[in-house]
């Protein structure tokens, strides 16, 4: 399995950016790639789906897989997408500093042929990156 894992610090509470991210329905709100969402379910129950429209006209559909309000975390795969992937299984996770600060860490791990895994790993980081960026932007005015 290859595995792509960024994180950002930003300078807001961990309970503040959990309530921004913590919805699963929630990532066209802030996230730039993203230009809507179909909700399919009610956002946190697992097995809840959502279809993402990108700005770009790509189509995926996510799947939650997990969550956990208190430790500030869900799970999710993509059930349908154009990348040449398959076992795709990520988190999102926000962590409290202790100081007002939090660090958010999203990671995925996948399977490809190996002619394709570093150009999915590029693909998925810059999705990663793009969101992780726009969230710094938005709660504590850096990105």
């Amino acid at each position: 399995m290859q595995k792509v894992s960024l994180t950002s610090k930003v300078a807001a509470p961990a309970e503040q950016l959990w309530q921004a991210i913590g919805s699963f329905h929630s990532i066209g709100e802030w996230h730039p790639m993203v230009a809507r969402v179909e909700a399919q379910g009610k956002g946190k129950g697992k097995g809840t789906r959502r279809v993402l429209h990108l700005k770009d006209g790509t189509r995926i559909v996510e799947q939650l897989t997990g969550v956990n309000d208190k430790e500030r975390r869900y799970t999710y795969t993509i059930v349908d997408s154009p990348l040449a992937m398959s076992g795709y299984v990520a988190k999102v996770h926000v962590r409290d500093n202790g100081d007002g600060t939090s660090t958010i860490e999203w990671s995925g791990e996948f399977e490809a042929k190996p002619q394709k895994e570093a150009d999915i790993a590029r693909q998925l980081q810059a999705i990663y990156q793009a969101g992780l960026d726009q969230l710094a932007k938005l709660y504590s005015g850096k990105g």
